[in-house]
């Protein structure tokens, strides 16, 4: 498993929910964004990765809502269009579960955030790519980010909830570089 692996974006997803209305939640995703892992099997917690996410590709399925959250109320895609996390340390849990604490830009603004994450497995796809499977998920407050736009409701409470979870579904491809000079 240890090698340099690209985060496939047509086979993962990197998603939020956050409280709407103080009833429900709204999700969404990102469609657009790239990543590296840089995994050590004998010694997970040398592992890093990185990942960039283009802040104007979320969809929440509302044409008018996904405006809104890319211009400057929120993302401000057309001054930052992109966020990104740089994981800084890995800690194992426990069986495929491990904790990775990191940094994570939004706009201008980078703090830590760790990710909860569970490996899926590895293995050969049908071409005969070399992938790994993870899942993971983290909490945050959108507001220590700069994401602080609300109004207040009329029954009290606020339009949109600060804490958001964000989930994510990775499947990432060995480089094939790697792959040669793993075969060779």
């Amino acid at each position: 498993m240890t090698g340099a692996y690209t985060i496939d974006p047509l086979h993962s997803t990197i998603g939020f929910s956050v409280r709407h209305a103080m009833i429900t939640n709204v999700r969404g995703r990102f469609d657009r964004f790239e990543g590296l892992l840089l995994l050590d099997g004998s010694d997970p917690s040398r592992s890093k990765a990185y990942v960039s996410v283009q802040t104007d590709s979320l969809d929440t399925g509302v044409a008018d809502r996904d405006a809104h959250l890319a211009g400057p109320d929120f993302f401000d895609s057309a001054t930052f269009p992109l966020m990104a996390f740089h994981s800084t340390g890995i800690t194992p849990l426990g069986d495929d579960e491990f904790r990775l604490s990191g940094g994570l830009r939004i706009k201008d603004v980078e703090l830590p955030l760790d990710i909860d994450v569970v490996f899926g497995g590895s293995g050969d796809d049908a071409s005969g790519h070399h992938r790994v499977g993870f899942a993971g998920t983290a909490t945050l407050r959108r507001s220590d980010w700069g994401l602080a736009w609300n109004t207040p409701l009329d029954t009290g409470g606020v339009f949109i909830g600060d804490k958001v979870t964000l989930t994510l579904d990775i499947s990432a491809v060995r480089s094939e570089q790697e792959a040669a000079d793993t075969a060779a």
